[in-house]
């Protein structure tokens, strides 16, 4: 009986979990059956398979548009992952300096300044987009890939992780480094670096891909067709055409095959790290 009742708690688990994958491959499905008919038919979700999907996609590849024709899929393929791995991987290391600075250095007011980091977390980022535009436009960084990646740098989310996880390191390791003569950096570099990267690859991969979905700060902050993102590109495309449907599949599947490749890592990471 015992046995029976476990084989139908986990029939009933298997089910809600292959509904919930149907629900949420369905819509990205319908998305891509739709690109694959005709220029001429009316775009619109549906189930069954065109037979233009290779020209189509072809035709996407190949050319460009704008009034430079500097909007191709590679430029905004390339600057979408500049942006993805540059807003990573500055929070990143920002973030575990920060928590190794507030842990490990006697800093005054240390419990007030990650007070005032956790209080980030409920301040929305768009809430400080035009302040912080003001500031790039002084610093004569609108256009540039540096002004795209630099003001969304800080994370008071990454500084709690790390400071979660720096919190379980044991102090013998503190001690044993200082009994060897090893300095601060020193003690960073050949310890905690080495203990903190499961935690800090986990981390990269989830901002990596808020970083891949970001809207309003690149539309705010560029202008130049160059330094279009995929998702600027669908917005200057339209998303209701042919073309702009397309670019949606682009930009949803490199961040959906990262986190599907490396969901154990990602989970056994941000799990370590908030431990």
């Amino acid at each position: 009986m015992a046995l029976r009742t476990r084989w139908q708690a986990r029939l009933i688990d298997h089910g809600i979990l292959a509904c919930g994958t149907v629900f949420m491959v369905l819509p990205l499905y319908s998305l891509f059956a739709a690109t694959t008919h005709g220029a001429g038919e009316r775009l619109r979700p549906r189930l069954d398979l065109g037979s233009a999907a290779l020209d189509n996609y072809q035709a996407l590849l190949t050319t460009s548009a704008g009034f430079s024709g500097d909007i191709t899929v590679v430029s905004m393929v390339w600057n979408s992952f500049l942006l993805g791995a540059g807003f990573a991987g500055l929070k990143v290391a920002l973030s575990l300096l920060t928590a190794f600075a507030l842990i490990y250095f006697r800093v005054r007011f240390a419990s007030l300044i990650f007070s005032l980091l956790l209080l980030t977390l409920m301040l929305p980022l768009e809430a400080r987009f035009l302040a912080t535009y003001a500031v790039v436009a002084e610093l004569d960084l609108v256009n540039t890939r540096t002004g795209l990646i630099l003001p969304l740098a800080a994370s008071g989310l990454g500084t709690l992780f790390f400071r979660q996880f720096l919190l379980t390191v044991p102090d013998a390791l503190l001690e044993s480094a200082r009994l060897d003569g090893a300095g601060p950096l020193k003690f960073f570099k050949d310890i905690l670096l080495p203990l903190s990267l499961p935690t800090a690859a986990a981390l990269f991969l989830v901002l990596f891909v808020n970083g891949w979905n970001q809207y309003l700060w690149p539309v705010m902050v560029t202008s130049d067709e160059n330094t279009y993102t995929l998702v600027r590109g669908m917005q200057y495309l339209g998303t209701s055409s042919l073309r702009g449907a397309m670019l949606a599949i682009f930009a949803v599947l490199p961040p959906a095959l990262l986190v599907i490749l490396f969901q154990r890592q990602v989970v056994k990471g941000l799990y370590d790290g908030s431990h």
